[in-house]
């Protein structure tokens, strides 16, 4: 019989925290190691009881979850997943920088066992605890220069594209914070339109491009069918739709989910490869599973130019692996290096 996965559960309320204990708990292929009221008391354990993985609550007594996860990822790093409510912006907020900040997922807290969505809840929660537990997480400092306030871009004149017309991203886990240190390093001047597909819980996708727009130069929002895509705005796409371009504007596609994920990012790369050709620019970043690399070929073939994050920087190197073993990127990048490149290209570099 396998090894049971750790859980450390960290949930303020004692009904939650019991619920949370009974779904997880009733689950072969975990073993609830312990279940505590603050963020102290689930540091005090780290080193006592080894957790595989944590679920971690945002709203704490004391320390919230974000600080939690800092401390956590630079004293014993360990896999998190943040368990949140869907209640106001300030919690979504401090969820979004808690993925920032090292948490790999943010699930939606199921809510009582007498109600509809529960028992789907309950199977997502413990679907990414099972998937988080396997990822391999590395130390980082609690001083790692991050700013979680907005700062007003500086006014930058717009380079031209240089034959290049629309980027296309897409990512998963660990892409919230990739995208902060890409979509920064652009810059407010980057030259071309963006068109993003993040895999992120339906109830949190609100709430994860206010923080991505209040984090980045850039102004981010949900794609309307129609819209026409422009420089310094990223467009994602609404919940359980397909976003694709086509004549240069935003289709919205309610059609099957690709590669298990509705949006998909090979449906968002296919199209800028029929739609743009060799004037398009995709880029696969951090992420479990396939998605985006069938898109990505077919920007290949297309001449569009691919790009990759290296597996030296992923969180999980799936999404840019599956790429890669299709023959599709033309240049793997570690995280860094990514944004410079898509400079240089808009600058015929």
């Amino acid at each position: 019989m396998s090894q049971k996965i750790r859980v450390l559960i960290v949930e303020d309320s004692l009904v939650v925290r019991e619920l949370l204990s009974h779904i997880i708990g009733s689950d072969d292929r975990f073993d609830v190691v312990a279940a505590v009221e603050s963020a102290e008391e689930g540091l005090e354990l780290l080193n006592v009881m080894r957790p595989d993985v944590i679920s971690l609550d945002i709203r704490l007594p004391g320390m919230n979850g974000l600080d939690a996860t800092l401390q956590i990822m630079a004293k014993r790093p360990t896999p998190i997943v943040v368990v949140a409510a869907n209640v106001d912006d300030d919690e979504l907020n401090i969820a979004m920088n808690a993925l920032r900040a090292g948490a790999l997922a943010v699930v939606e807290k199921p809510v009582g066992v007498t109600n509809a969505a529960f028992e789907s809840m309950a199977r997502h929660l413990c679907t990414q605890l099972a998937i988080m537990s396997q990822v391999k997480v590395v130390r980082q400092g609690i001083d790692r220069g991050l700013n979680f306030g907005a700062k007003a871009p500086a006014v930058v004149p717009r380079r031209s594209g240089q034959g290049y017309a629309m980027v296309g991203i897409v990512s998963s886990t660990g892409g919230p914070q990739a995208l902060v240190q890409m979509l920064g390093g652009l810059g407010a001047g980057f030259a071309l339109p963006i068109l993003l597909v993040q895999h992120i819980t339906a109830s949190f996708l609100d709430g994860f491009v206010s923080w991505l727009s209040g984090v980045t130069p850039f102004k981010v929002r949900i794609a309307q069918d129609g819209d026409s895509p422009e420089a310094g705005t990223v467009l994602v796409p609404p919940a359980d739709r397909h976003m694709a371009l086509k004549d240069g504007r935003v289709v919205l596609l309610d059609t099957p989910p690709l590669c298990s994920q509705k949006p998909s990012g090979s449906v968002l790369l296919s199209s800028l490869a029929r739609d743009q050709g060799r004037r398009a620019i995709g880029v696969v970043l951090t992420g479990m599973g396939a998605d985006g690399a069938e898109g990505m070929a077919e920007m290949h073939r297309a001449g569009a130019y691919t790009i990759a994050e290296d597996e030296s920087t992923c969180v999980v190197y799936g999404m840019p692996a599956a790429a890669a073993k299709l023959g599709a990127v033309k240049e793997m990048l570690p995280l860094p290096g990514i944004a410079p490149r898509l400079v240089q290209l808009t600058e015929g570099k």
